[in-house]
């Protein structure tokens, strides 16, 4: 108890709410002298795929399509966290579900705190608290900050 955060995730889609996202990750991994790991989901970028992904997503949190936009997004969120205080930043472009590619990040990097937005969350905020496992909560001791960013 009472350790600070070694590891911080937190999930990009280049919206405004979830920078807003970054920038209190981005200073809390600040504050803590902890490694930022910013994620960003995307799909591969065939004209089918992209398609398909616009009727399943809608507004999905954490998604874009293709690898060039989820790289640009990663870019500007990483400024975003340089200039809120973060110090180490890892970037990690995700094939797949923003649920699934979060969880893929926080297990890997062994995150001890993850950061999501709470808009465009209802939908997905549920599936991403309640599909963190177990395991891997008590393992790793995953604490959430639900950022209010609306």
């Amino acid at each position: 108890m009472g350790a600070a955060y070694r590891t911080v995730v937190v999930g990009t889609d280049g919206s405004e709410s979830s920078f807003a996202a970054v920038d209190r990750a981005a200073a809390v991994a600040g504050d803590a002298g902890a490694t930022l790991v910013i994620t960003c989901a995307f799909y591969p970028a065939s004209k089918t795929d992209v398609d398909k992904a616009q009727d399943v997503l809608g507004d999905e949190a954490y998604q874009v399509v293709g690898s060039a936009p989820a790289e640009d997004t990663l870019q500007s969120a990483r400024d975003r966290a340089v200039r809120a205080g973060a110090e180490k930043i890892d970037t990690v472009a995700v094939k797949g579900d923003p649920v699934d590619s979060l969880r893929k990040v926080v297990h890997e990097r062994e995150a001890d705190l993850l950061v999501v937005g709470n808009r465009g969350l209802n939908t997905i905020a549920g599936r991403i608290l309640g599909s963190v496992p177990a395991e891997v909560a008590r393992k790793s001791g995953v604490d959430v900050l639900i950022v209010h960013t609306t």
